[in-house]
């Protein structure tokens, strides 16, 4: 397995938009998607898409954010959109994805990296600390994580 920029593998672009969309999105978000992942492309600081490659396939993919959290907005950067192909669940791929993250981040010089998820339990096996409960827009709690770099 590779874990590699999307820029440098650009035709799993609408496969990660589609992943992203059917895992975190709503019936009408489907655009907002596809814009990161679009923007992704352009070679920005900001937002950096990674995929999990393997044998040709996506089988993963993971982004760093600047903002992924708009109650939070004093808090950057962020891992966001972490998401797995159920055929890859279970090998470690969500663990690699994130340690990529965590290295793009030191190596732009952030001492923290932060996240928010839906449920609890998942992320503190991989060193992230509970910072409490925050809102995704418009109402909806989330758990607050973050990890020192």
């Amino acid at each position: 397995m590779k874990i590699v920029p999307l820029s440098a593998v650009p035709q799993f672009a609408d496969q990660i938009t589609e992943w992203q969309w059917r895992a975190f999105g709503d019936p009408d978000s489907r655009d907002f998607f596809a814009s990161i992942v679009a923007s992704s492309l352009s070679g920005s600081d900001f937002p950096v898409t990674f995929v999990a490659v393997e044998a040709g396939n996506a089988i993963g993919t993971v982004g760093f954010w600047r903002c992924d959290l708009i109650s939070r907005q004093d808090l950057f950067p962020w891992l966001a959109a972490l998401y797995v192909d159920r055929s890859a669940r279970g090998k470690g791929v969500s663990e690699a994805l994130q340690q990529r993250v965590i290295q793009h981040a030191q190596a732009q010089g952030y001492s923290r990296l932060w996240l928010w998820s839906t449920f609890s339990g998942y992320y503190e096996r991989f060193g992230w600390q509970p910072q409490g409960e925050a809102l995704e827009y418009p109402d909806k709690p989330v758990m607050l994580y973050s990890r020192p770099l």
